[in-house]
C-alpha cells in the first residue's frame, strides 16, 4: 500500500505542475436583443492581463489596467483595438456599434457595446467576427453566446474560426 501511495504521487506530481503552469485563453461575449431599445446589446469579458499584453506587444502601451496608475491612454487604445478585432454584421452589412464602456470584475475586464436601431423586423442574420486576442495567442478561444428573442446559439471561435451567425 505504501508503495502504491508513493507511485501514485511520482505520477501524479508532473500533471500537477503542468495543470498550475498551463493558462486558458479565453473570452466571454454575450450578445442579447433589448426590445425597448431596438438594439443589440453586447457585454465581452476578458481577461485584464492579456489585455495588458496586446495593448503592450500591439501599441507599445503599459496599462497598468485595473490600478491606480492605468494609462490615461487605455480607453482609447482599448477601444481602438475592438473596433479592429471584433465586428457585427447585419443581413450581411457591416454595422457600427457605440462604445458604452467598460468596468473590472476581479482580474476580467467588461466591455459593455450597443448596436443600435437595428429595426429587428428585417433581420435575418447577425454574424459575428471575433479574432480578439488571436493575434497574440494561438490558443485563444472566443466565446459567444447570442440570444435573440427566442434564439439561442452559441459559438467558440478559434484563431483559425473567427466567425459565426445567428439565422433567424
Amino acid at each position: 500500500m505504501k508503495h502504491l501511495k508513493k507511485t501514485l504521487l511520482v505520477l501524479l506530481l508532473p500533471l500537477l505542475g503542468f495543470a498550475i503552469a498551463h493558462k486558458f485563453y479565453v473570452s466571454v461575449t454575450n450578445i442579447a436583443y433589448a426590445e425597448k431599445e431596438d438594439a443589440l446589446q453586447i457585454t465581452t469579458r476578458i481577461f485584464i492581463d492579456d489585455l495588458e499584453a496586446v495593448l503592450l506587444e500591439r501599441y507599445e502601451v503599459t496599462a497598468k489596467l485595473a490600478t491606480e496608475n492605468e494609462s490615461k491612454l487605455a480607453d482609447e487604445y482599448l477601444e481602438k483595438y475592438l473596433r479592429k478585432k471584433f465586428q457585427i454584421e447585419i443581413n450581411n452589412e457591416p454595422k457600427t456599434y457605440d462604445f458604452i464602456g467598460r468596468k473590472y470584475d476581479n482580474d476580467v475586464c467588461i466591455f459593455y457595446l450597443e448596436v443600435p436601431e437595428i429595426d429587428f423586423p428585417s433581420v435575418k442574420a447577425i454574424q459575428v467576427q471575433n479574432a480578439i486576442l488571436t493575434d497574440l495567442f494561438d490558443e485563444q478561444q472566443n466565446v459567444v453566446h447570442f440570444k435573440v428573442k427566442e434564439k439561442k446559439k452559441s459559438f467558440v471561435l478559434l484563431k483559425s474560426d473567427t466567425k459565426g451567425m445567428l439565422k433567424l
